[in-house]
């Protein structure tokens, strides 16, 4: 079985679904209300597993009691945990609002998050023993890079899927061997607003680059190949929150299953497209038999 290690942020996210956003200063009545666990790493650990992998996480929870919740949420997906470790304080925290048309907002607070700086010994090894890295946002650029450099020294393919338009060291992308981003990434990362052009200038920081399109696919490019679009399929927007997860998740499984690029790119956008079309973040992550009849030119 595909052995994933991810590396990145827990958290309990708290959700409200309203009609819209409420503007600076305004008060907005919601429809429901959810504390359910997440961050950027716990999505897409779960996502992997759900996909057919056997998933460790690296990471850090507090010693409320949403440290207890999120660490029981992922032991009951199947995810090892013996690297999660507990440090004092509040676990990370998240508010999303969630609009009519399925687009979060997000204000993430670090807590515990914040205490990864650095890939210790222990997830150094652990890393060694992974077919693929998984890495996002939400913990310290420090951490990432350490964790990075630490794959790329162990050849282990690193799949790097920040969910944040931030800056990313110049060190973390030369050990990054796949990027994923949105377009909004893609271009804060390169100036760049089409995606065409943003893809290309992504080479120049990375050998393989994906900026996702939504409801329209994405769009993968290599160095020395030709940008390839790849579709999604058609799917109604609920809740976007977890699909950028689902997409990395599933796409780093399919890739270590020896999956070709385009089939893999398939299955993996199939996975975004349900959990986008499904209320929730992590509990709208699908499972591989639900990616499989989503997509069954491709089901394994």
């Amino acid at each position: 079985m595909t052995h994933i290690v991810v590396f990145g942020s827990v958290q309990m996210e708290l959700v409200t679904h309203a009609e819209r956003a409420p503007d600076p200063g305004q008060a907005v009545s919601g429809r429901e209300f959810h504390a359910v666990p997440g961050g950027s790493g716990g999505r897409q650990a779960v996502a992997a597993v759900r996909a057919g992998a056997a998933v460790s996480v690296a990471g850090a929870v507090g010693t409320d009691a949403y440290g207890e919740r999120l660490r029981a949420g992922l032991v009951r997906e199947g995810v090892d945990v013996d690297l999660l470790r507990t440090v004092p304080g509040p676990s990370g925290t998240a508010q999303v609002t969630v609009d009519a048309a399925g687009s979060p907002t997000v204000v993430a607070v670090p807590g515990a998050n914040a205490a990864l700086t650095v890939a210790t010994p222990g997830d150094v090894a652990l890393i060694g023993t992974g077919d693929a890295l998984l890495l996002s946002s939400g913990t310290p650029s420090s951490g990432v890079t350490s964790a990075a450099l630490a794959a790329r020294e162990r050849g282990v393919r690193t799949v790097l899927a920040p969910s944040q338009a931030d800056p990313l060291p110049d060190e973390l992308l030369a050990a990054t061997g796949l990027l994923v981003v949105d377009e909004d990434g893609a271009a804060a990362l390169t100036g760049r607003h089409e995606p065409y052009r943003s893809v290309r200038a992504l080479l120049e920081l990375v050998p393989e680059a994906v900026v996702t399109l939504g409801a329209a696919g994405c769009l993968w490019a290599a160095r020395g190949g030709e940008p390839m679009v790849v579709p999604a399929p058609e799917a109604a927007a609920v809740d976007t929150t977890g699909a950028g997860d689902a997409f990395a998740g599933a796409l780093a499984v399919a890739l270590c299953e020896g999956r070709p690029t385009a089939r893999a790119l398939e299955w993996a956008s199939a996975a975004a497209a349900l959990s986008a079309a499904r209320p929730g973040a992590a509990a709208s992550l699908p499972y591989r038999s639900e990616i499989d009849a989503a997509c069954p030119a491709v089901a394994s």
